[in-house]
């Protein structure tokens, strides 16, 4: 017997050997803007797995954005954290951070435009099933990928951690055809209430398949373990919400992708 379950311990340490999440930089162009990305997968997955694409805080693309990729790679998706400022671009700055940040904001089809150069990168990778994909994003990047379903952006899915929700906009008879999950930290300053409200209306508007959790207890950048550092009121790091949420995800796709 002891034999045996020795046997079997190291069968199951040699299947965890050949597994290995592997990461790479990816160059690629919005129009003449160079971008770079991250992506990361599971080199000892067969087959086609589900893609997701990532949308950084407005910090960049940063640590954080590059681990949200791994753990989604460990979790057997191949996983593509995008570009949104160019030449893979992250400040410490909050001044400089809310400059990049507000380009976009004020440029919806920018907005659009540079986070579909993400996913067409996904899109054309031949380890992605391209009939399974989602987006997530993280404060500016949660209401990058709500603004990408919202235009009608084929995706089975997107996810928004602590999003913005503010000036979120609906075209009339677009297809909205993903559904949607919203991660929101209870208490939030950065998120007044006529801003949920009006959110939510547009949602309603466009016909959209929606679901909002509320934590309670967590407010701006509940995901992001460094969130302290930026010494902003209102932005801390929560770990039981940034757990509970990452679950959320974890359910949401298993509904969406049907597994």
């Amino acid at each position: 017997m002891k034999i045996r379950s020795a046997l079997i311990i190291c069968l199951c340490a040699a299947a965890t050997a050949q597994a290995k999440v592997v990461t790479k930089t990816i160059e690629y162009k919005d129009g003449e803007t160079a971008l770079k990305g991250y992506l990361a997968w599971d080199d000892a997955l067969k087959g086609k797995s589900p893609g997701i694409l990532i949308v950084h805080e407005f910090w960049g693309l940063n640590d954080h954005a590059r681990k949200q990729a791994d753990r989604l790679a460990e979790l057997g998706y191949v996983a593509f954290a995008l570009d949104m400022y160019g030449d893979g671009m992250a400040t410490d700055d909050p001044h400089k951070a809310g400059e990049m940040a507000g380009r976009f904001r004020q440029d919806k089809k920018l907005l659009i435009a540079r986070a579909k150069a993400g996913l067409n990168v996904l899109l054309k990778n031949e380890n992605v099933n391209s009939s399974k994909i989602a987006a997530i994003g993280y404060c500016f990047g949660g209401s990058t990928v709500l603004q990408l379903a919202l235009s009608g952006a084929d995706l089975a899915g997107v996810v928004s951690f602590h999003g913005g929700l503010g000036g979120i906009q609906y075209e009339p008879g677009t297809k909205v055809t993903a559904k949607i999950l919203v991660l929101h930290g209870a208490d939030d300053p950065m998120i007044p209430a006529d801003q949920i409200t009006a959110f939510q209306d547009t949602l309603r508007k466009a016909n959209a398949d929606w679901e909002m959790n509320y934590y309670g207890n967590a407010v701006h950048s509940f995901t992001n373990e460094s969130a302290a550092k930026a010494n902003i009121k209102g932005v801390a790091y929560h770990k039981p919400t940034a757990e509970r949420s990452w679950q959320a995800m974890r359910d949401f796709f298993a509904e969406i992708f049907g597994s």
